[in-house]
């Protein structure tokens, strides 16, 4: 059996091989297939597909490109044992040659990302507007994810952005780099550039969050609260957790609400390493979900029959 060299691999269909691997989509959109990420436990689909570009994004990790990026970090292989197990699969039904249409390169680079950081300007995100939050179905939204629409007001944008042509409006959570994180009950993605959002409410910790969701969750929890909040990270991605050691090292105290999955797990054993007395595990609050926001869905009930929450994060 021939052996498949890294262009030949590069052109085998993305869908059809996580298909192979027993991964299926949960949403196709203009060409993109939404999964739950191979890479981790999750809910809601962040791993993506542009099948017109034979390219992969996670949004969860920060990170995509081709075939090739993909097998060696699922399978945690060199490129030539990946290359070995593609020759196999490649006679196997399942798997045919498909030519990507590649519209242009990044400069330097031989891979895209799904959906991010391309040239081609129709399968690029771009925003075209934003403004204070109205549209009804945004607001019905924020309230299914039990966030009060002032703290949503403070926070958020309603954002008109351009995708392939089609506008969308959505939730906006700018970071400080000028992009948005963006959302809505059928949306998730990401204007560029990436980047953190950092609060400064002038203490001497920092809260450190994986989605906008939990910051505005961890806002409502202490909402009653007289005294100022701890300074705020959002990581956006935590693909920015290790980068951005140096800003929550100025801290005399690191306080972590990430993600209860995999992912977010193996971040906090690595603050651990670094510091053991400085970053702080407060994910036991929601212990039995997977991060701060669903724990707030699951006490709605509750919420709504008190004035405020009982307990304090």
């Amino acid at each position: 059996m021939e052996k498949l060299n890294c262009e030949q691999a590069k052109r085998l269909d993305l869908v059809e091989y996580l298909a192979f691997l027993g991964h299926q989509p949960q949403q196709v959109r203009n060409g993109d297939y939404w999964y739950l990420s191979p890479f981790r436990e999750e809910r809601t689909a962040s791993f993506k597909i542009n099948r017109k570009l034979n390219v992969w994004y996670d949004h969860g990790f920060g990170k995509g490109g081709d075939l090739i990026d993909f097998g060696t970090l699922y399978h945690n292989c060199s490129v030539s044992e990946l290359l070995e197990r593609l020759s196999g699969y490649q006679a196997r039904p399942v798997l045919s040659f498909h030519p990507p249409i590649i519209s242009g390169k990044l400069p330097g680079s031989s891979s895209h990302f799904a959906g991010e950081k391309k040239e081609a300007t129709d399968s690029k995100i771009v925003v075209m507007e934003f403004r204070p939050l109205a549209a009804k179905e945004l607001l019905n939204y924020i309230q299914k994810r039990c966030i009060p629409l002032e703290i949503a007001n403070r926070f958020c944008k309603e954002v008109d952005f351009l995708l392939y042509g089609k506008k969308h409006t959505v939730i906006g959570f700018q970071n400080k780099a000028g992009g948005y994180e963006l959302r809505s009950e059928n949306f998730k993605g990401s204007s560029s550039p990436k980047d953190v959002t950092f609060i400064d409410n002038r203490t001497d910790d920092v809260a450190v969050f994986e989605g906008f969701f939990s910051f505005l969750s961890f806002c409502t929890v202490n909402k009653n609260l007289t005294a100022p909040l701890s300074n705020c990270l959002v990581l956006n991605s935590l693909s920015f957790f290790e980068r951005s050691r140096p800003l929550m090292e100025q801290y005399k105290q690191v306080h972590l609400i990430l993600d209860r999955d995999t992912a977010g797990m193996n971040c906090t054993k690595q603050a651990f390493q670094w510091n053991a007395d400085k970053y702080v595990d407060r994910s036991d609050f929601y212990k039995n979900h997977k991060d701060l926001n669903q724990w707030l869905i699951h006490h709605r009930q509750s919420q709504e029959q008190k004035p405020r929450i009982s307990r304090r994060l």
